[in-house]
């Protein structure tokens, strides 16, 4: 019996690619790892280390040096800009597609007609320039400013006050309209309506919406689901591990955002939570696939809180470590992220940056993983590992590490 798990520590990059000076000039000095290092030069990581992150890195600091026996290699992002959907579409075989993007002030008139059509009150708010809608007073509809610009509109509501089930509906109206990558419903429990309209911040003076953070949602009671557009979840690596019966199991964000018909998902926020989730998951499975997204990290780039980022790496290292203790021969284990978030590059917006790609399996060593083009290689692999059919994308690298098959 075998394993294949991959752990996602989203927004945790290793140097802007280099097409980020014609795409996305902002983050052409980007590279998040290097900037939590230059605050924190005495940071250790020492689970990271051995799994060889300054390897892919490319390195060194004061006390975190290459490991010559590490699996490692580096990822570029094929989709557009560095977004964490499009990210785990990627990573899980999808050829990303390049959105269509687009403000709520672009659809003003269609957005709200179709809210009203479907029976909803609808509320204008914002500021003399432009304008977001208040839904049977507790939906905010506004832009995402927390990721890149134009390629979502959030929901958000308190669900003290509106239950997640009328949330998705309202939200299923907007995506039925627009035609950019996402519609976010999210909200948690505690908060309130003012908590999440007084977050309101524009951007470029074209965008305008609530910063997630500063809404209160994440703090208990979170609940989100992420409408895509254009993804197939036919060709994609769950779906096509239950033609050989794999178990699947998806943990954290990655539960939200990718579809998983025939596994498990768990849906969790707090970085210690969803890696102990991860580690029950890894003792009671002896054979199957998971994926885990520690989202914490990300955040903390979005708020520019290189402190907050350093403890959470170090929460993931401690917990990496007891992982490692789970696994053998028969197991492999990627740490990778889906983009970056540099927190000190002066926006708080994602960064697109190269990923780390580290692999581990005991008694393994050395093996170049190389630049690869796609994070989709990281799919393929996993089909490839289980004897499955490929998904859309992708190349795989698992070879080297399936010669226990053959003993």
């Amino acid at each position: 019996m075998n394993r294949f798990i991959v752990i996602v520590l989203d927004g945790f990059g290793i140097g802007a690619m280099e097409d980020a000076r014609d795409t996305r000039p902002a983050d052409v000095n980007a590279n998040t790892l290097k900037s939590i290092l230059t605050v924190y030069p005495d940071l250790k990581l020492p689970t990271l280390q051995k799994l060889g992150l300054m390897n892919a890195a490319g390195f060194e600091s004061r006390f975190m040096h290459f490991d010559p026996t590490a699996n490692t290699g580096k990822s570029s992002l094929m989709h557009d800009g560095a977004d964490t959907f499009m990210g785990h579409q990627e990573i899980l075989g999808t050829i990303p597609k390049k959105p269509v993007l687009q403000c709520l002030n672009d659809q003003l008139i269609p957005v709200k007609d179709a809210l009203i059509q479907a029976g909803y009150k609808v509320e204008e708010k914002g500021t003399d320039k432009l304008t977001y809608f208040l839904v049977e007073d507790y939906c905010a509809v506004a832009d995402n400013i927390d990721s890149d610009l134009g390629q979502a509109i959030n929901c958000i509501a308190p669900l003290d006050f509106m239950p997640f089930e009328k949330l998705l509906e309202i939200a299923r109206v907007v995506r039925g309209v627009v035609t950019l990558n996402r519609v976010i419903p999210f909200g948690g429990t505690g908060n309130t309506i003012e908590d999440i309209l007084s977050a309101q911040e524009v951007k470029e003076d074209r965008y305008i919406g609530n910063v997630a953070v500063r809404t209160k949602s994440y703090l208990q009671g979170y609940q989100v689901l992420h409408l895509g557009y254009g993804v197939d979840a036919s060709v994609q690596v769950p779906t096509l591990l239950k033609t050989k019966n794999i178990p699947t199991v998806l943990l954290g964000k990655v539960a939200d955002i990718v579809a998983n018909p025939y596994g498990k998902s768990v849906s969790c926020v707090n970085s210690e939570e969803v890696l102990r989730l991860t580690i029950d998951e890894i003792k009671a499975m002896s054979h199957g696939f998971i994926i885990t997204n520690v989202q914490e990290t990300d955040l903390a780039g979005h708020s520019m809180n290189t402190k907050w980022y350093k403890e959470l790496l170090e929460i993931a290292d401690r917990n990496l470590e007891e992982i490692l203790t789970l696994l053998d021969e028969k197991d492999l284990l990627i740490v990778m992220a889906d983009h970056g978030n540099d927190p000190e590059i002066g926006h708080n917006r994602h960064t697109r940056e190269y990923v780390p790609l580290l692999a581990y399996q005991r008694g393994t060593h050395g093996v170049q993983l190389g630049k690869r083009n796609t994070m989709s290689d990281v799919g393929a692999s996993v089909c490839d590992w289980f004897d499955c059919p490929p998904p859309q994308n992708g190349e795989s690298f698992a070879q080297p590490f399936v010669t226990w098959k053959m003993r």
